[in-house]
């Protein structure tokens, strides 16, 4: 297989990653916000947005199939154009009597092709990038990832709570699912060009069916027999637990007014919180966890990045409990939780990357990996909005305090079965 390597990876790492954030960000959190100003309750926002997220958890069933056919910037170039189209569809489903149905089926639409292109996505970094520079590059990675997050959860609420004070919330809505469709579709074009590309391998397409199959499973039987896998399996869905509860919950927290001991904000509010206060801490943080584990190794690392990822959920307890006005001090709550979800993140990427993945079958077996990992925030996500209802704010947050342990605890003594050295 020949690789192109002759383009910088600064020329598609950012936007790559970016554009595989932003459909994950909208369907993960910020749907909840349109949802919740539409009219929707708690329990149905955090159920169906969280069920809408299945395949991102079970995209290792088709990623055997990724490697076989086309090649891996054809899955990247196509997914990022076929969301961009049906975003476009979305806006136009907001205005129909049934739209809460429709535009939910829509969206498993984009989560389908979003989680197609995550598999392809990866599978170009990681072939295309020596381990050492996974791990130099792996800041910018999931900063940009997250800079999804920051322009979805900031900068397009923001807008959508200035044209909901226009035009109608229904309105502003469609704007912004118009904005997002066209984001992705110039991704998809701009990648067209700059995207390294593997040559095809042939002799995989004229293979008879049933020996494609019988490769399929072998693909499965081997990621099973992998050293540790079971632990692994548990680490990869305990670390980010207690950020499945609390990703649904906190916009609508934020929006809830103060008798419901909520903050009260608007969506203008929100959006800048997100926008200012949490963008630079996330972007810092990311850059900053990717250098701090090049430098010291994942082994030695990897404890103090699962504490620094977990424990900063104590800012959002803070909150409820006292749940202050001032926009500096709710700012400051979330600038201390996205530094540490952008500086622990990090640790979970290299650590599937570096230890569970490799072999014959990498990008696959990342894709099982990442897909476990999914289902990990999807299932506390889909319990969040009735636990949140049952509890109240107050003593949900203090809940999820107490789902980090589990976290911490499987960190401390996880197995390595591959040296971490460059």
């Amino acid at each position: 297989m020949s690789l192109n390597k002759q383009k910088n990876p600064i020329a598609w790492v950012p936007s790559l990653y970016f554009a595989m954030g932003m459909p994950f960000v909208i369907l993960n959190m910020v749907c909840a916000l349109m949802y919740k100003g539409l009219g929707i309750s708690n329990t149905l926002i955090a159920f169906w947005t969280s069920l809408i997220m299945l395949p991102w958890t079970f995209k290792a069933l088709w990623s055997p199939f990724l490697e076989i056919y086309k090649t891996k910037k054809f899955f990247v170039v196509l997914t990022q154009i076929a969301s961009g189209l049906i975003f476009g569809l979305v806006a136009l489903c907001l205005h129909l009597p049934n739209f809460f149905a429709v535009t939910i089926a829509l969206f498993a639409f984009i989560a389908f092709s979003g989680a197609t292109h995550d598999i392809a996505a990866d599978g170009v970094y990681m072939t295309t990038l020596s381990s050492k520079e996974q791990s130099q590059w792996i800041g910018w990675q999931g900063a940009f990832y997250n800079i999804a997050k920051i322009v979805g959860t900031g900068g397009l609420v923001y807008l959508a709570g200035v044209l909901k004070d226009m035009y109608g919330v229904t309105s502003a809505w469609t704007t912004i699912m118009i904005v997002i469709g066209i984001i992705m579709f110039t991704a998809g074009c701009y990648h067209w060009f700059v995207l390294p590309s593997e040559k095809k391998n042939v002799d995989l397409d004229v293979k008879p069916f049933n020996q494609q199959m019988a490769e399929l499973r072998s693909v499965f039987i081997q990621f099973f027999k992998k050293k540790h896998i079971l632990y692994y399996i548990c680490f990869i869905i305990l670390y980010r637990f207690a950020e499945g509860f609390v990703v649904k919950i906190v916009p609508l927290f934020l929006k809830a007014s103060r008798a419901e001991q909520g903050l009260g904000l608007s969506e203008q509010e929100i959006g800048l919180c997100y926008g200012t206060f949490g963008a630079a801490a996330f972007v810092l943080g990311s850059i900053l966890g990717g250098y701090y584990v090049s430098h010291k190794g994942l082994k030695k690392s990897l404890f103090s990045l699962a504490l620094i990822f977990n424990v900063p959920f104590v800012a959002y307890t803070f909150l409820a409990m006292y749940q202050p006005e001032s926009l500096w001090i709710i700012g400051s709550g979330i600038v201390i939780e996205y530094f540490g979800y952008g500086f622990g993140f990090v640790g979970l990427t290299l650590f599937m990357m570096q230890q569970i993945a490799p072999g014959e079958h990498q990008m696959s077996h990342y894709a099982f990996a990442s897909g476990i990992m999914n289902l990990g925030v999807m299932l506390p996500g889909m319990l969040s909005g009735y636990v949140s209802d049952v509890l109240g704010y107050k003593n949900f947050f203090i809940f999820v305090l107490l789902c980090t342990i589990p976290a911490l605890l499987i960190t401390w003594f996880v197995p390595f079965s591959r040296s971490d050295k460059q």
